[in-house]
């Protein structure tokens, strides 16, 4: 509430001696000839439109006390009526009642600092006797009542920081005994009224962020008592009146944020000898700062950035004691003359200094030494967007309590001192674009509450000290575009506060990434591109959940792109760009919202992927792999053409020692494999399993049990004529695979009952075990099909045979096949077959045997499954004969074999083709 609420108390003070009575003093009660019973009617009223209390002050409004003794409410000893009602920063949330307009003996409202919403009430209007009026740092809207112009004896007018709209009312020109207009932070509008000049006991107007325009009335010049003038933070436009600058009372000249032109008149410091505070920033003022600022010997704020001020700075500054901030920040000034920075010189007497800012000018000449000598409460030094040149004296170090030191874009040379690591209280440095040279001192570590170091542009080299790491509150980094080389210190990348930015990029950095890369959970940015790092892109990248930016060309990286990448769901912009980076691009970049993706001049292979980022010609870049095909049609690259290349003439005398090699390897793995055999003791011998047994009944609602209502998060598979669940049977915890038929899809019910025929009657260890089956309708009379197996919890070989990544990254150990397995899943595939084919009942073809429909149980014995499209043929007793059997399944590779129909556990089929017949037979392998 700043000088409103002092001046608040003062008056009530001097109030409270005239009426003869202590401040806050509760008088007792006594019965009056007059009735005060209407107080406590408004008192009430203003309560009950109090939504929320939450400092209870409220609690002693009731009738155990008399209403003088509530909490916030003053009274007249002479008439027992309500004086002052004083409830600021109390956290009411609510409305202000227009009852309060009946408290005709109020003289002091102050209700600031709360959520109080609504329109203020014209009724508090009729407050005849008020004097105080503080309404700020609430919600109220609308407009400002005209009809407090009837509040004759007002003094104090506080409104700000509210969401009133409108003009100043022109009936406000009775207000003659105002002192106090403080109307900021609104969304007023329209020009300041020229009337306000009329109010001549103003000795302060505080009207600064709102939305007035058009020019500073004159008449403002005939305010002779006024001490503050505040309109910044709006539209007005045109020159300072000059009768403003002949208010010899004025202490406070704030004007910023405008579009105020002209000049500073030459003797500003003469008429205006009380300034306190100068503030003209965010206009476009011309012109050079006048001389006569050093007769303002009371001047505390200078404050004229963001014009266009020039010319030489010739202020001596010295008899200014109370001197605490010089702002002339991007200005046009420097003159190129000798000397021109002795203002600094000057500043060195200024012991209440805190700022000097003068960046963005073009101030020329050598660093001066004596920096070290100004005052040791200086907080902010920004000397930045120069000219300057020399070295940085180690003086620099006597100015401990600096918290932000900008020396940036200037031509300093030199190293950086050590007794840089004296300023334990900087959180902002930086000095990069100039000369510097040498290392960056160890003496940073020092520097443990340091935010933001940008030394990037010069000419630094060496490693990046280890210590670093104990800048443990860093939220910005840049050391790019210096000579710094070898390994990047892993206490670097374990700073975990970094969020904003960190960039090493071009510099000579070598070796690989730390894992420690990891703990930058938070960073948002990341450039480490023009190096020379190698090895792989870490894994723990990943981990940087918040990357949105990350740079990483230039390098040798190689390997993949890990895929654990899939998690940076946030990235932007990606370059990868001039690595040694290969293998495939990987599926899940396409799920990004990516703006850019650059994966230029590497050796990645294989399809480009089409959607997300990738359907954008200008978006993407894959120029320079030459191993990639597909995509969209902009990036021109070939057709992929996944069919086996033409056979490539072999030399005979290789063949030759290919088969002998072969003929000795087949009989070494012959021999494995018989020995092996042994060992199995032939367990097929109890394979055919008694069928004597009925097959337990299952329901529709027995199967909607066990899998949670159909659950995604039970479903296991999914294939060309339904979907797979795990699921559990109530009957005996049974935990079993079912296999929901979907309906619609053509061929789904004939699958249903080939799977039905095939495995009815047939029972074998190899062959994938039916539990049962369910033909009925669900809930909505819809008809349902479903099969019931035994569960494999090995999954599938094709699961293990090809790697996925979404399926890997839930493992704790990734997949993987030794010989000995390999060779007994063959045998006991080749067990199923030969059984099937040879010693079921009748013979039955599986017609679609791939390693997604050989499961592996808790033992990784394979079991043959999926009999959907299974054909049993007792034409085909004898395999000698020929079918007409046509090619069925999924599709793919199969190589022609000979014109037997069987051989080495390996299954043929002859096919017939309707114009030529050709007696090739075709077999599946399994690896």
């Amino acid at each position: 509430m700043g000088l409103g609420f002092f001046h608040f108390q003062a008056l009530f003070l001097l109030s409270a001696t005239l009426l003869n009575f202590t401040p806050f003093r509760i008088s007792s009660v006594s019965a009056t000839t007059f009735s005060n019973f209407t107080d406590r009617l408004a008192l009430l009223d203003f309560k009950s439109k109090i939504i929320h209390d939450p400092q209870n002050i409220f609690g002693s409004w009731n009738d155990s006390l008399h209403f003088c003794q509530w909490q916030g409410v003053r009274c007249g000893r002479r008439h027992e009526r309500v004086t002052v009602l004083k409830l600021e920063s109390s956290g009411l949330v609510g409305s202000i009642s227009p009852a309060l307009g009946n408290l005709s003996f109020l003289w002091g409202l102050d209700l600031s600092n709360n959520t109080l919403q609504g329109k203020i009430p014209d009724g508090l209007g009729r407050l005849f006797r008020l004097q105080i009026l503080v309404l700020n740092n609430n919600s109220f809207v609308g407009e400002i009542p005209g009809n407090l112009s009837h509040c004759s004896k007002l003094d104090y007018l506080g409104l700000a920081s509210n969401n009133l709209v409108g003009k100043i009312p022109a009936e406000l020109v009775s207000l003659s005994k105002l002192e106090k207009l403080v109307i900021h932070k609104n969304n007023l509008s329209g020009a300041i009224p020229p009337f306000i000049g009329n109010l001549t006991s103003l000795n302060s107007i505080s009207a600064a962020a709102n939305n007035f325009q058009g020019r500073i009335p004159d008449t403002l010049g005939q305010l002779k008592n006024l001490e503050s003038l505040g309109l910044g933070t709006n539209f007005l436009s045109g020159t300072i009146p000059l009768p403003i600058y002949n208010l010899s009372t004025l202490s406070i000249l704030s004007l910023s944020e405008n579009q105020l032109q002209g000049y500073l008149p030459s003797d500003i410091g003469v008429s205006l000898p009380n300034l306190q505070y100068i503030q003209i920033r965010a206009n476009q003022f011309s012109g050079s700062i006048p001389l006569s600022i050093s007769n303002s010997s009371n001047l505390q704020v200078l404050e004229a950035g963001d014009n266009s001020f020039s010319g030489k700075l010739s202020v001596n500054f010295g008899g200014l004691k109370h001197l605490a901030v010089v702002s002339l920040s991007f200005n046009k000034m420097g003159s190129g003359e000798p000397g021109e920075l002795s203002f600094l010189d000057s500043l060195i007497n200024c012991t209440s200094l805190y700022a000097i800012d003068i960046v963005g000018n073009h101030f020329e000449g050598m660093l001066p030494n004596s920096l070290g000598n100004l005052s040791t409460g200086l907080t902010f030094l920004g000397l930045g967007q120069n000219q300057l040149f020399g070295g940085i004296h180690s003086g620099i170090g006597n100015l401990i309590n600096l918290n932000t030191l900008g020396l940036e874009f200037n031509q300093l040379s030199g190293p950086i001192p050590l007794e840089i690591g004296k300023l334990r209280m900087l959180q902002r440095f930086s000095l990069s674009y100039n000369r510097l040279s040498g290392h960056i001192p160890s003496s940073i570590g020092n520097l443990t509450l340091l935010l933001e170091l940008d030394l990037q542009g010069n000419q630094l080299q060496g490693t990046i000290p280890s210590s670093i790491g104990n800048c443990q509150k860093l939220l910005l980094l840049h050391l790019s575009r210096n000579n710094l080389s070898g390994n990047a210190p892993k206490e670097l990348f374990a700073i975990s506060s970094l969020s904003v930015s960190l960039d090493l990029s071009q510099n000579y950095f070598n070796g690989s990434l730390p894992s420690e890369i990891g703990s930058l959970k938070s960073l948002a940015k990341l450039n480490v591109s023009y190096n020379e790092f190698s090895g792989e892109i870490p894994s723990t990248l990943a981990s940087c959940t918040s990357l949105e930016y990350l740079y990483m060309q230039h390098n040798f990286f190689q390997g993949s792109i890990p895929s654990s990448f899939s998690t940076l769901r946030g990235i932007q912009k990606l370059d990868l760009s001039h690595n040694n980076l290969s293998g495939q691009i990987p599926k899940f970049l396409d799920t990004f919202a990516l703006l850019t993706l650059n994966l230029s001049f590497n050796d990645f292979e294989g399809e480009v992927p089409t959607k997300g980022a990738f359907g954008n010609a200008t978006a993407i870049s894959v120029d320079g792999n030459k191993k990639l095909c597909g995509g969209i049609s902009e990036l021109k690259l070939p057709k992929c053409n996944f069919k086996k290349s033409k056979k490539w003439k072999i030399p005979l005398w290789l063949i030759l020692l290919l088969t002998i090699a072969c003929g000795f390897l087949g009989v070494a793995v012959v021999s494995f494999v018989l020995l092996h055999l042994s060992r199995r003791k032939r367990k097929e011998q109890s394979s055919e399993l008694s069928l004597k047994e009925p097959l337990p009944k299952v329901s529709y609602e027995m199967l909607l049990k066990a899998t949670n209502g159909f659950s995604s998060d039970n479903l296991i598979g999914e294939g060309g004529f339904g979907s797979v669940y795990r699921g559990i049977l109530d009957q005996d915890d049974t935990v079993v695979a079912i296999k929901v038929l979907n309906l619609q899809t053509r061929g789904a019910s004939k699958s249903f009952v080939a799977e039905c025929e095939a495995l009815r009657n047939v029972r074998h260890r190899n062959l994938l075990k039916i539990i049962t089956s369910c033909s009925s309708v669900d809930f909505q009379g819809n008809e349902f099909k479903a099969l019931v197996y035994e569960f494999m919890p090995n999954g599938s070989l094709e699961m293990w045979l090809h790697r996925n990544s979404e399926i890997d990254s839930h493992q704790d150990e990734p997949r993987h096949l030794d010989l000995l397995q390999r060779i007994d899943i063959a045998i006991d595939v080749a067990s199923a077959l030969d059984y099937l084919h040879n010693h079921s009942h009748m013979p039955i073809i599986h017609c679609d045997l791939k390693p997604s429909n050989i499961l592996l149980d808790s033992n990784m014995t394979a079991h043959v499954g999926d009999f959907g499209l299974a054909r049993l043929s007792p034409e085909l007793t004898n395999f000698s004969q020929s079918s007409s059997v046509g090619l069925k399944g999924t599709i793919g590779y199969a190589p022609p074999g000979k014109t037997k129909c069987w051989n080495g556990g390996c299954t043929y089929y002859k096919i017939t083709f309707k114009k030529k017949i050709r007696n090739n037979c075709y077999c599946l392998f399994l690896m």
